[in-house]
């Protein structure tokens, strides 16, 4: 079955006839709104939580290792089942996993809000990560079936990649006046009424499909081997800053988690019918925007979290002043991702806007690798802020390159590859630069530091690392990506003829 091509750049090559464009219901705005909606709540339900960890510590009576699975249990799914949950929108319809995704992820959180035990709240979040999985894992595949006019996917794209950019912030800010207010059981709770209105939007709105059919291949035997693989490895890195990175249980763990996942890799290059199908990764475009992707998510991990941190531990503020300090990063990266990004990659392409804004990112965490003890808001961190807007440059630019091979046959597969590997860079982002700033931070206490300076010290370096590794992805990004249509992509079902 030969796939839909999904054309990226503005115009067709000379001399070849345009890509033809598949009908589209009339509510493609209302459709994107659905999408836009359901990923900002995935992405506001990550953050959300971190503002509110010690309310639910004081109220649940959490030891710190506890705590810290409150946000494992999510990132664990999520991260772990976003790859087996794109192939299995391929096979029965994205839209049919889009609803159950969000059904399963509204029960959760109900159940999240309600808890009275530990026990009882990282299930919850277990099972939140799995529905937040099943619904964002096809969320790109309908959206770029959806818009085939190459403007009109810029900017649908732009919309969307607003939704990742800026969520966490906006998460910080809502998580605190809700903490503050109502109490930290409402952070769940305000899931129920916007889970209800997506999925009474969503039944109208999202174009009907069904799928392959399972008949086109189900690969059990490879799904739970990445499934596993991925489970071992996020909790591995999670878990280092705990254990330590030469401790039996990383190495031991982390070593398992690398032959689950060679195996993942051998059993695709021999399965009939694949989970993820090895010639995706054979493009420059597929693959590279996936690694710049893992490099951009892990260095602004510091960014999004340790500022927060900062804030609190360093400089005093509470959870609502710590929202309402991150806002303008929010205001700025949402309007440079609605205003700015479609048109600047129409005139510019998508390869120069996500230099562009790779090289903004990497001002924000240099700055911050500087920032005092006792910092002027005004003068040493809104600055930052304003230049927050690089994400709004850099994620919708390296969404459509990570999306610009996807064939309709394909586009959940290669939409679940995408937010895997996200949540992989968190992953890594969580257990390095988190681990280096404690590590730092003791080190400098047992010399005789004072907290603050010890706690702001070990944020230094975390935020140092985090320019490196935003280097690294610039490096990548101007090395093997290409303007979209033309790159070298193998043949197949899924993969654009040439």
């Amino acid at each position: 079955m030969s796939s839909v091509p999904t054309p990226s750049a503005p115009t067709a090559p000379p001399g070849r006839p345009a890509a033809p464009r598949r009908p589209v219901p009339r509510s493609r705005g209302l459709a994107l709104a659905v999408l836009t909606t359901g990923m900002l709540t995935n992405i506001l339900d990550g953050s959300i939580v971190t503002v509110s960890m010690p309310a639910i510590q004081g109220d649940l009576g959490l030891s710190p290792a506890g705590l810290s699975w409150v946000v494992n249990a999510y990132l664990i799914a999520f991260g772990a089942l976003l790859l087996p949950a794109g192939r299995l929108g391929d096979l029965i319809g994205r839209k049919r996993v889009f609803l159950a995704g969000t059904a399963v992820f509204t029960a959760a959180s109900v159940a999240a809000g309600a808890a009275g035990s530990p026990a009882v709240l990282i299930a919850a979040r277990f099972l939140q990560g799995v529905g937040s999985a099943m619904a964002a894992a096809v969320s790109l595949g309908i959206l770029v079936t959806l818009f085939t006019d190459p403007a009109e996917r810029a900017r649908a794209l732009a919309v969307f990649a607003f939704t990742g950019a800026a969520g966490a912030s906006i998460g910080q800010v809502l998580g605190g006046v809700l903490t503050d207010t109502l109490g930290w059981h409402w952070i769940f709770l305000i899931n129920l009424p916007i889970g209800l209105a997506v999925l009474g939007l969503a039944v109208p709105a999202l174009p009907a499909d069904r799928g392959l059919g399972p008949r086109a291949g189900a690969d059990v035997l490879g799904a739970g081997l990445v499934t596993a693989g991925l489970v071992l490895g996020i909790h591995t890195a999670v878990q280092a800053g705990t254990h330590g990175w030469v401790s039996t249980h990383t190495l031991g763990f982390g070593a398992l988690s690398v032959a689950l996942l060679v195996a993942f890799v051998l059993r695709q290059a021999g399965a009939r019918t694949p989970l993820l199908p090895l010639r995706i990764l054979r493009s420059r475009g597929v693959a590279g925007a996936n690694l710049v992707q893992v490099l951009m998510v892990a260095a602004l991990y510091s960014f999004q979290v340790l500022v927060a941190l900062y804030l609190q531990k360093v400089l005093g503020y509470g959870a609502a002043e710590t929202g309402l300090a991150m806002l303008p990063a929010a205001v700025m990266i949402g309007a440079v991702s609605l205003g700015a990004s479609a048109r600047l990659v129409a005139r510019f392409g998508e390869r120069t806007v996500l230099l562009a804004g790779l090289t903004l990112l990497v001002g924000v965490l240099g700055l911050l690798a500087r920032v005092p003890v006792h910092a002027n808001y005004l003068v040493d961190l809104f600055p930052v802020m304003l230049l927050a807007a690089g994400f709004g440059l850099a994620l919708p630019a390296l969404t459509a390159l990570g999306m610009a091979e996807a064939g309709e046959d394909d586009a959940g597969l290669v939409s679940g590859l995408f937010n895997t590997t996200q949540q992989v860079g968190m992953a890594l982002g969580v257990a390095v630069l988190s681990t280096l700033a404690s590590s730092r931070t003791d080190g400098l206490l047992a010399a005789g530091a004072g907290r603050a300076e010890a706690l702001t010290g070990g944020y230094r370096l975390a935020f140092a690392v985090g320019a490196g590794l935003l280097l690294a992805a610039l490096a990548l990004a101007a090395g093997v990506l290409r303007r979209p249509g033309r790159s070298d992509v193998p043949s197949g079902r899924g993969a654009r003829t040439r």
